[in-house]
């Protein structure tokens, strides 16, 4: 008789649940790959000086803005059609348009590229956890998911290190490749149970506009999705502009965007692995956010207390950022664990890429905050305002790890 150690981990790391972190994984080298390749490949297309920020952050926002329409669409479609369907049609389309990525020659044809890319890149994730949140048992889901962010993060030191081998535009090629093999491994896996059960229901599935016609309901979904936007804040800001913030603080050598995402990533890693054991031993997901939004706080001050400091000390910095604001599994199954059956795919899909797309009213209130206050402060302000929207919409949802997820949501 197998021991009940061998049984748990057979199921944590049963396939859909590597079918899910190897989607991820390809899922962030691509989300992340243009931060890498930002200046290298505006350079190319005759742009510097101020133009390096200012158009990447319009590119930026065309990807992100791409996966606040994508989230939608797919986290509807997830809960009509199917976790597997929407997860790997996503993967198809944003591994098409990265590879198209790689023959832009003009500004409007990277910006319209980054955001189809953005719709592709909106579904993987919240199709994903969905799923690893139904087909395991809810004394283990933590660890599946655990598994899938701490994989899946590990994608963004591969884009680093491709984008240091090969010119920028084969690591977007490298990147489409990737996520069109990940589509041979769909064969191998099944869809959810609870999804098939309820699909033979006559029970409204992915109705996303119930989400905002239900005080408590919209409450939940609100709270669910600004708990997350510390983490944007640090890799949409702190992470893609270290070079600009490396000059300020006088650190004492150069610092590349791509050396800042990979360390950034690798703290992901560890703080992913970290939050999710942390929820399983203390049997609480608010807990475990509470922990890591101090983390964010203590390592946004480091990273600004920096000044002087070596390239390398920069860099682990950044590393700490990265772990600190390591809850994003925990944070997408809260959002999973709060919704029934048959809303979970479209609240999962959604949520994070709402969080995703908060990078563009944030990049925007930085631009404002930066020609105002300065550098330094526009962006503390910035980050204090999101660390302190995260703190109160945590205080504000229930806990869900002890949850049964077979159930669905009445609508009225």
């Amino acid at each position: 008789m197998q021991s009940q150690q061998a049984v748990v981990s057979r199921n944590i790391l049963s396939v859909p649940v590597i079918i899910a972190a190897l989607g991820y994984f390809v899922d962030i080298y691509d989300l992340v790959l243009f931060s890498i390749v930002r200046v290298p490949s505006l350079k190319s297309l005759g742009l510097q000086g101020q133009g390096l920020i200012d158009q990447g952050v319009f590119l930026l926002n065309m990807q992100m803005a791409g996966m606040l329409v994508g989230g939608v669409i797919w986290g509807v479609l997830g809960d009509r059609k199917g976790r597997l369907k929407i997860m790997f049609a996503s993967i198809f389309l944003y591994s098409l348009a990265n590879f198209l990525n790689g023959t832009v020659t003009s500004l409007p044809a990277y910006a319209v590229l980054r955001f189809i890319a953005g719709i592709g890149l909106a579904g993987e994730l919240g199709a994903g956890i969905t799923l690893v949140s139904e087909v395991l048992h809810q004394s283990v889901r933590g660890y599946g998911t655990m598994v899938v962010a701490s994989v899946g993060v590990s994608g963004a030191i591969l884009a680093n290190f491709v984008a240091k081998a090969f010119e920028w535009r084969n690591a977007f090629y490298i990147g489409g490749a990737l996520g069109l093999m990940l589509l041979i491994a769909r064969i191998s896996v099944a869809e959810s149970g609870m999804f098939r059960q309820m699909a033979s229901t006559a029970v409204s599935k992915g109705n996303f506009l119930s989400l905002f016609t239900d005080r408590r309901r919209f409450g939940r979904y609100l709270h669910s999705i600004l708990i997350g936007i510390p983490t944007w804040f640090v890799v949409g800001i702190l992470i893609t502009f270290s070079p600009e913030f490396a000059k300020v603080l006088g650190v004492t050598g150069p610092i590349t965007a791509g050396n800042a995402v990979m360390f950034c990533y690798l703290g992901l890693v560890f703080g992913d692995l970290a939050s999710g054991v942390l929820s399983q031993l203390l049997q609480s997901r608010r807990q475990v956010i509470f922990i890591f939004l101090a983390l964010t706080v203590a390592g946004i001050g480091w990273y600004f207390l920096a000044d002087g400091v070596s390239p390398s000390l920069f860099y682990w910095i950044c590393a700490f950022l990265g772990f600190g604001s390591g809850y994003w599994a925990i944070f997408v199954t809260i959002a999973a664990e709060q919704f029934g059956t048959n809303l979970r795919a479209t609240v999962a899909t959604t949520v994070p890429n709402f969080v995703r797309g908060m990078v563009v009213p944030i990049t925007m209130l930085f631009q404002l905050c930066r020609k105002q206050f300065g550098l330094e402060p526009g962006a503390l302000i910035v980050g204090g305002l999101c660390l302190a929207i995260a703190l109160f919409s945590l205080w504000r949802l229930e806990e869900t790890f002890h949850k049964d997820l077979d159930y669905f949501e009445e609508f009225l």
